[in-house]
């Protein structure tokens, strides 16, 4: 994970939208035993999800499958508590209760990365990483970190650590695939000479990189249920016609390589080095082992491949070159 020692797998597991809602405590079982099975060490979660009901199965889950603690990493953010002012956002406060209920709802001694799952314009900068700092420093968070933070956000908390002889944020969990690319290609770009890792999430741009909202929304689909309508509207609203486009052409190249969309998808991302881990969101087991088949098309990502994949996007950042 960027410049620190922890060692993550290549493919994530996250448990956003689904888990507590479609996915309770079995069928959460049967999908952490074939990731684990097949190498997956990395498994994300927030205090945001459900309500905190997406930790407590993981937990749950995990503590039934009985897995030694020292052969998997588990993940909480902070944030999105709960309605009251002192539920929500990075304050002192609220950074330790998230801290100490998300160890309760997992079922562990300590957290492996703690992420700030927004920035909190009303709370400075400085108490967050205090906050944060302490947590690392009394053995309940390995390492801690952001996600869809600004790099000059990042850039702040790692100088207010330095300045305070604090502990720095180590890692960030942006959104990034073929279709949203400019924050990790571009305005991170200084922050990887630093140490910054990235484990990122929503590879597939919420199933478009699938192809299956090619020809409509289906309606068991994530973009069909009322409570994302404005997840759909980002992404197949008006002024979203170019970007279908485009994502038909990919579909036909894939499909010209005998490989599926969702696989182009997945192994493009591994192709940035800078990437420490892809998050992977399931439903069930067939979707996780079709996301894991990835991993044998990555050899037909060639140069001349990624190049064509560019000049059909045409939303590669102009600085940096890809790294």
């Amino acid at each position: 994970m960027g410049q620190t020692g922890l060692q993550l797998s290549e493919f994530g597991l996250g448990s956003w939208v689904n888990w507590g809602t479609s996915i309770g405590l079995a069928e959460a079982k049967e999908i952490l035993a074939l990731a684990y099975d097949a190498g997956i060490n990395f498994f994300d979660n927030a205090e945001g999800y459900e309500g905190g009901l997406s930790e407590q199965i993981m937990g749950d889950a995990i503590n039934a499958l009985g897995w030694s603690r020292d052969s998997y990493v588990v993940t909480s953010k902070v944030f999105w508590g709960g309605d009251k002012p002192t539920q929500r956002g990075l304050s002192r406060k609220h950074v330790f209760d998230a801290c100490h209920a998300a160890l309760n709802r997992l079922k562990v001694d300590y957290l492996d990365v703690f992420y700030c799952h927004r920035p909190d314009i009303d709370t400075p900068i400085s108490e967050t990483v205090e906050a944060m700092s302490d947590l690392v420093r009394q053995g309940k968070v390995m390492y801690w970190g952001t996600s869809e933070w600004s790099a000059q956000q990042i850039t702040q908390a790692k100088a207010v650590a330095k300045q305070r002889n604090l502990v720095e944020p180590m890692v960030e969990q942006p959104e990034y695939n073929l279709l949203n690319r400019t924050k990790v290609e571009g305005e991170f770009r200084p922050l990887y000479s630093q140490g910054l890792g990235l484990t990122t999430y929503s590879p597939l741009a919420s199933g478009l990189l699938t192809g299956k909202y090619l020809d409509g929304v289906p309606a068991d689909s994530r973009l069909a249920r009322s409570d994302y309508q404005w997840l759909r509207e980002i992404h197949l609203g008006e002024g979203n016609n170019a970007k279908q486009s485009n994502i038909k052409r990919l579909n036909d190249i894939a499909g010209e390589l005998n490989m599926s969309l969702s696989h182009l998808a997945l192994v493009w991302i591994l192709t940035n080095k800078c990437v420490s881990s892809v998050i992977l969101g399931v439903n069930n087991t067939k979707q996780l082992s079709q996301n894991l088949g990835a991993l044998d098309s990555r050899e037909k990502l060639d140069a001349e491949l990624l190049t064509t994949i560019d000049e059909i996007l045409g939303n590669k950042p102009s600085e940096p070159e890809r790294f």
